[in-house]
């Protein structure tokens, strides 16, 4: 009897410390999720800003146009995009320092100017992109632009000016919820799956310049130049360290894979509903039309309800990202959470770039959608200068230390930089010099 309750008090034991056990699990993986939804912000953002009005232009262009057989694209821009983002994000969290201001101290004036520069013009057109976007959006709706886009300019500035960095980092993540009604919209258009599988692992290229263009298109909006700045720069002043390393990681790669997500399913959603029946997109109800079988005669206004989040939050990280960028490369005082007196170069840029991009969006006659296409190409003609400096900068050791890039990431980031360096290479021959090559 008594061997009996001491067997009976050991399995009681035994139990307790398996329940000690797991509640010490559970309370470590809550610890962990508590750590990474600290960390979420900055490479959730920027990610998902590069699906911006000129993101969503091009994406529908190429489902529209293409149907299935660029999908393809989207696996290696994945991979290149996750580990570009998180080469930036890392170097901020070892650093403690943005992009422009270590290529202002490693490179000297020469370079720093070169890269400011591609910075600036490519990010000037793309602020100008998103409140063209903005413009199309409010206009399915019967709102002229003359009254919207001043409206969102102000919404925008004020956020950014007058509110703390959490402040805007919330708004900012809540926008990127918008882009979720293209994900339900691609299955309710029911479209082949075989066809999609196919598009997804069968490479199709071809040199023409209609072809050259919208593949730039999609390079350029989905890696773009200020999406790297904006993530470094975030980074620092979120303030994580490179003993947070694993979660700033986390958060790099789960806002790609959403990001990439997102462009596929509006793919396969414009490929199903607008190239099946052979619609041109010509301008935002023509995409809009995407959106019938989730939502019928409401297509419209989800689409412009989506396409309007998506351009105040590009609207908002690209004028910050150039006025990051430019405060750090002439060593001027930084940060969203710093008052005009605090910051007046960074503050002074922000509100430059949101009344230049507002002021040429509601110029009479501008052909909206074209607009949000040519940008996204300026995009990809410019990022591999951008591109070299990171490489340059994450494998410099003495910088680093042991955060350099391994022998893989390398391999992925160096190819990405010169694939992108010889289509954009490509793009301009045959557009400067037409039928100069032939097949």
């Amino acid at each position: 009897m008594a061997e009996s309750r001491a067997a009976v008090r050991a399995a009681g034991r035994r139990l307790m410390r398996r329940g000690a056990h797991g509640v010490r699990r559970t309370m470590a993986r809550r610890k962990r999720l508590l750590a990474y939804l600290a960390i979420l912000g900055p490479g959730m953002i920027a990610a998902n800003a590069g699906n911006d009005a000129g993101g969503i232009a091009t994406y529908a262009s190429v489902g529209a146009e293409f149907g299935y057989s660029l999908l393809w694209v989207l696996i290696p821009i994945t991979i290149s995009l996750g580990i570009v983002q998180e080469m930036c994000a890392r170097m901020g969290a070892v650093t403690g320092k943005g992009l422009a201001d270590l290529i202002r101290e490693r490179f000297g004036v020469r370079w720093t100017a070169l890269v400011m520069l591609a910075l600036l013009i490519a990010n000037a057109g793309v602020t100008v992109s998103e409140f063209v976007g903005i413009a199309a959006a409010t206009e399915l709706f019967g709102i002229y632009r003359y009254v919207s886009v001043p409206f969102a300019a102000i919404l925008i500035w004020w956020l950014v000016v007058k509110g703390s960095y959490q402040r805007v980092e919330r708004a900012f993540l809540l926008m990127s919820l918008v882009f979720l009604g293209y994900i339900i919209s691609a299955f309710l258009a029911r479209p082949d799956w075989s066809a999609v599988g196919v598009g997804l692992v069968k490479p199709t290229f071809h040199i023409e310049q209609a072809f050259l263009f919208t593949f730039v298109a999609v390079v350029g909006t989905t890696i773009s130049p200020y999406m790297q700045v904006y993530v470094q720069s975030a980074v620092v002043e979120k303030g994580l360290t490179a003993e947070q390393y694993g979660e700033v990681k986390t958060d790099v790669w789960v806002g790609t894979l959403f990001g990439t997500l997102v462009i596929f399913f509006i793919i396969v959603s414009t490929a199903a509903t607008l190239n099946r029946f052979g619609i041109h997109i010509t301008g935002a109800a023509d995409a809009a039309s995407a959106l019938r079988p989730l939502a019928g005669k409401y297509a419209e206004v989800l689409f412009g309800v989506g396409l309007f989040g998506a351009s105040m939050l590009a609207a908002g990280v690209l004028p910050l990202a150039t006025a990051y960028s430019i405060s750090e490369a002439l060593g001027f005082e930084k940060g969203v959470s710093r008052s005009f007196r605090e910051a007046p170069i960074f503050l002074g840029t922000f509100t430059f770039l949101v009344a230049v991009g507002a002021a040429i969006a509601v110029i009479p006659n501008l052909p909206l959608f074209r607009v949000l296409l040519v940008t996204q190409v300026i995009n990809g003609l410019l990022l591999p200068i951008v591109l070299f400096a990171v490489l340059r900068l994450v494998n410099n050791r003495e910088l680093m230390g042991d955060h350099v890039n391994g022998p893989l990431y390398n391999a992925v980031a160096w190819l990405t930089a010169i694939l992108v360096t010889a289509i954009s290479l490509l793009y301009l021959l045959v557009t400067i010099f037409p039928g100069i090559i032939q097949f």
